[in-house]
């Protein structure tokens, strides 16, 4: 699963969000490093919808606009649920390498 959809599950993961909405939760949850696009969103939305991983929780009228706001599926919560723990496998194997990994002597390399 790639960055994005990954952040784009976890966005959703506590309560539906619109796409400005969910635009905003991925910026804050990679600290600035993923802004995504609404293009971009809107593609990879609809792609999830079509997975079965999100889908239209409910729509509003906001300033003549409709506004859809998505949630995750039951099937979305279980796919995020096995992607987190995957990342934890990933990121405590990276940790125990490093762990292994010499000092440095003599200064900066």
């Amino acid at each position: 699963m790639q960055e994005a959809t990954f952040l784009i599950l976890t966005a959703l993961a506590a309560q539906p969000r619109h796409g400005y909405g969910i635009i905003q939760s991925v910026e804050a949850l990679s600290d600035g490093d993923v802004k995504l696009r609404p293009g971009t969103l809107y593609g990879a939305l609809d792609r999830l919808a079509g997975q079965g991983l999100i889908a239209v929780d409910h729509e509003e009228a906001v300033d003549g606009r409709l506004r859809r706001y998505y949630r995750l599926t039951d099937t979305g919560t279980d796919l995020l649920a096995q992607e987190a723990e995957r990342w934890r496998r990933r990121t405590a194997a990276a940790e125990a390498q490093l762990g292994r990994r010499p000092g440095l002597t003599g200064g900066a390399a």
